[in-house]
């Protein structure tokens, strides 16, 4: 059974609706919810849900960066040519201007982050159910 209820439940943000307009760049399901909406923010600053087992694609944010909020489940996040991290609530991860990474749950947990997003994201290729499971196996 898959740990994380509160996640599941959206109990500190809301998890938002299915993430549908995104979700050619995941593999799994996930769950979008704005948190901020005013056109005079530069940055998307969302809560952004994983259900057990959720990642999405290789990808790059360009002219900006991404700031990782964790806070609930377990979730992996790995930077391309280094080994995965675990997360957990409280972690907080910084992924600076053009750095290949990925992010997501892991196999048996939710996993919930606000992403603080400034730039231009490019999504690459799908993580591969080897490459995850080798992070997953692998995650400090």
């Amino acid at each position: 059974m898959a740990k994380n209820k509160e996640v599941e439940q959206g109990i500190i943000f809301s998890k938002g609706p299915k993430n549908n307009a995104f979700a050619k760049y995941f593999v799994g399901q996930s769950y979008l919810q704005g948190l901020v909406e005013d056109p005079d923010v530069s940055v998307s600053v969302g809560n952004v849900t994983f259900e057990p087992g959720c990642r999405n694609n290789w990808h790059i944010h360009h002219n900006g960066y991404q700031i990782l909020l964790v806070t609930g489940g377990e979730g992996l996040y790995q930077e391309e040519g280094k080994p995965a991290q675990r997360l957990k609530a409280g972690d907080v991860v910084v992924t600076h201007d053009g750095v290949k990474h990925w992010h997501g749950a892991t196999n048996d947990s939710w996993f919930s982050h606000i992403a603080i997003t400034a730039g231009t994201p490019e999504w690459l290729e799908k993580v591969s159910d080897s490459e995850y499971r080798k992070a997953e196996e692998n995650a400090k």
